[in-house]
């Protein structure tokens, strides 16, 4: 038992918990100044749906993540047998963690490029996702239903029963990805206090590249790394200069081969 609920419940709530409540953290970081944006209010504009229609499409995706779960760790006993195993070492937990990153990964580059390259996909499947031109932290999860089976319940609930994860690991596991999620569309720029920013390539500007429309066929890496964009050349070259007025605007290096 923990936060009152039994361990296999852990998965199925305590990510999108902390998704809505980490996006109300970033939003208010993004309203209270214009010192950290990646975009103007006015660019925002660009966007062709309203922050309502996102909030509801979120709350449906959430609801079929959330009985996909819980069928997984409840009633398939999968999470009861995972439960009862003895606890996992450090090491063994840092190995599932990295192999689950890993899978989520490869998963996310080659179904990202195959929904931007296939025109009947992109069209009526992945362009919802699109809608948000100028992406903000609870839209990371504005995604058509075929794209949440496709690119989050299937290879995050395969990644974790391979894995052999523990409810608990699950659920830390789920919750890093739901935070990277938000960051990478949280429109905000922080390279001298937040690690992802300040660390790793694959970031909200390597993100909020592939949202803008020169940048479609690009930068299609997700959750963590940018590997995958780095080896086959969809990798666009970018900086993120600071804005006259306030803030950061990205711009991208159109000499670039990926263009």
């Amino acid at each position: 038992m923990a936060l009152g609920m039994p361990d296999e419940l852990l998965p199925v709530f305590v990510p999108p918990a902390v998704y809505w409540i980490a996006s109300g953290i970033y939003h208010l970081v993004l309203c209270s100044s214009d010192k950290h944006r990646l975009f103007t209010e006015e660019e925002e504009i660009q966007n062709l749906v309203t922050r309502g229609q996102v909030m509801a499409r979120v709350l449906a995706i959430h609801a079929m993540q959330i009985a996909a779960a819980t069928v997984m760790f409840m009633y398939t006993g999968a999470g009861e047998v995972a439960a009862a195993a003895p606890p996992a070492s450090l090491l063994k937990i840092a190995w599932q963690l990295a192999v689950a990153m890993l899978i989520m990964d490869c998963n996310q580059y080659w179904w990202h490029r195959w929904v931007h390259e296939n025109k009947f996909l992109f069209k009526h499947v992945h362009a919802t996702h699109h809608n948000l031109i100028v992406p903000y932290t609870y839209g990371a999860q504005y995604i058509h239903p075929v794209e949440c089976i496709a690119n989050e319940l299937f290879p995050g609930l395969f990644a974790t029963a391979v894995c052999g994860m523990s409810p608990r690991t699950a659920t830390f596991f789920f919750t890093l990805i739901t935070l990277k999620g938000l960051d990478d569309h949280c429109g905000l720029w922080l390279p001298n206090y937040h690690p992802f920013h300040r660390w790793m390539t694959n970031n909200s500007a390597f993100h909020a590249v592939h949202h803008q429309y020169n940048g479609f066929k690009s930068n299609y890496s997700g959750h963590y790394l940018a590997t995958w964009d780095l080896l086959l050349g969809t990798y666009l070259p970018y900086s993120v200069q600071k804005r006259e007025g306030g803030g950061y605007q990205i711009s991208i290096h159109k000499h670039s081969k990926t263009m």
